[in-house]
């Protein structure tokens, strides 16, 4: 069977179709989920994608991390369900609580969009292990709120027990601090990362390199030999 992986659009997502047809690329069937279903349609894992949901009042993430399907996200997610959140959707999971610390607003309080280069940290999350860790790659970057924070006992447990997945390269985009670009939560299967890994897929669109597919392709061969 096709493994079937849920996309939720909240208003204010503008990467849904994005994601859903990196998934596509990837050989598993993509899902939409609307915000306001409580139901996940039965899906083998799910991505909270990138945009700006409630147009990020009060906080990027603060409102979306309440509708409904997060309810039963949130619940799956603490079962095992396979996670990724994807720039908003990282704000979501921080939100939600799944995983630690918070994004603030970029330390020069401007827009970014650039082609950035990361390094993998960690390569044995469901979302990861397509990669080999310490691999260098280039993955689209757009945001206004990724400054990732977290109290100095957060960052040192995330350090220790290998849960930063990706880090910064070359330039630290937003200031976020020990230049996390992506963190994991204990069990692995909840995954967060600023860049855009959506837009790296097809040779012909983003850094013009397909960087981003990994992602993709290791939830499918997590979800197939599970």
């Amino acid at each position: 069977m096709t493994a079937r992986i849920g996309v939720v659009t909240f208003p204010g997502s503008l990467d849904d179709r994005d994601t859903q047809r990196a998934i596509r690329l990837a050989g598993a069937e993509p899902v939409a989920l609307w915000h306001k279903d409580k139901g996940l349609k039965q899906v083998d894992a799910v991505v909270l994608p990138g945009g700006f949901s409630y147009g990020d009042y009060l906080r990027a993430g603060a409102i979306s991390r309440f509708s409904p399907v997060m309810g039963t996200v949130i619940e799956q997610a603490k079962a095992g369900l396979p996670v990724l959140g994807i720039c908003n959707g990282f704000q979501v999971l921080t939100e939600a609580h799944l995983l630690p610390g918070a994004m603030l607003g970029n330390d020069h309080l401007h827009f970014i969009c650039r082609d950035q280069k990361l390094r993998v940290e960690n390569a044995s999350t469901a979302w990861t292990s397509d990669y080999s860790e310490g691999q260098e790659i280039f993955i689209p970057l757009k945001n206004m709120d990724g400054r990732y924070v977290a109290d100095e006992y957060t960052l040192d447990k995330l350090e220790a027990e290998g849960r930063v997945a990706f880090r910064y390269l070359d330039v630290n985009p937003n200031g976020s601090l020990r230049d996390i670009a992506g963190i994991t939560n204990e069990a692995g299967n909840v995954v967060g990362l600023m860049p855009h890994p959506e837009h790296a897929t097809e040779p012909l669109i983003g850094t013009g390199r397909t960087d981003g597919l990994p992602f993709f392709t290791s939830i499918l061969k997590k979800l197939v030999t599970a």
